[in-house]
């Protein structure tokens, strides 16, 4: 008699996360943070809530997951060659030099920070993207444990990318020694996070690279380059007048 093979306990495990996962972000796009509950979430799955509750203390820690999840598999898609990725995403080494799971490195900052920024405005157009964490982002103004939770768990770890990335910057002189990189990175994150949250305007790629290009060349006039001085073609100090 031929024994049958034992499920595979890790697949189903796998399977049963991801189901969960689909399922929080989609209950809660639908019908808000306040009206997604574990036993909602556990019957879109197909699982019992007991499955849940054994990975998870809350719903807070169900969605967060979810969502860190689902921002990991953007990474990774952005950094696969070919249509559906441009090679040079969060993850992996791509041409010109990149840090490992960080911000690309080429040597040009602005070109960088263009790069990143483009594609996380491509992220918070998708719906998929948009809605759940519009409905995580509102609920954790009124609730400071979720607030918190949002932003220690899935923000901040995405902004210390920004961090390293202006480090670096400031290693190889492109950037003021003395600044706050946990500061600076607020000038172009922050704009586009507000306007994303309140919709005070469209966010575009253009909005983008011009949030770069203030950050980094700043409002004051650009003040142009003294010409050189016309008596003397070296550009050197002019000879004394003759008596």
């Amino acid at each position: 008699m031929v024994k049958k093979a034992a499920p595979d306990s890790t697949r189903r495990s796998a399977r049963s996360r991801r189901a969960i996962y689909d399922a929080a972000l989609a209950l809660v796009g639908e019908v808000g943070y306040p009206r997604t509950t574990i036993e909602g979430i556990a019957a879109r799955a197909g699982v019992g809530k007991q499955t849940i509750y054994r990975w998870w203390s809350s719903k807070a820690e169900v969605l967060l997951e979810a969502f860190t999840d689902l921002s990991a598999q953007a990474a990774e898609a952005a950094a696969r060659p070919g249509p559906a990725g441009n090679g040079q995403g969060e993850g992996g080494q791509g041409e010109g030099g990149q840090e490992e799971n960080g911000i690309p490195d080429t040597g040009d900052l602005a070109a960088d920070l263009r790069l990143v920024l483009r594609a996380t405005v491509d992220e918070l157009l998708d719906p998929k993207f948009d809605i759940p964490a519009r409905a995580l982002a509102a609920e954790g103004v009124v609730d400071e444990q979720v607030g918190a939770e949002f932003v220690t768990k899935l923000l901040e770890p995405q902004l210390q990318l920004y961090v390293r990335r202006l480090r670096s910057a400031q290693e190889h002189g492109d950037v003021r020694p003395d600044i706050d990189p946990r500061i600076a990175l607020e000038l172009f994150v922050s704009p586009l996070a507000q306007r994303w949250l309140q919709r005070t305007g469209p966010i575009t790629h253009a909005y983008t690279d011009t949030l770069v290009d203030y950050a980094l060349n700043g409002l004051a006039p650009r003040r142009p380059s003294p010409p050189p001085s016309a008596a003397s073609p070296g550009g050197g100090p002019a000879a004394p007048a003759r008596p």
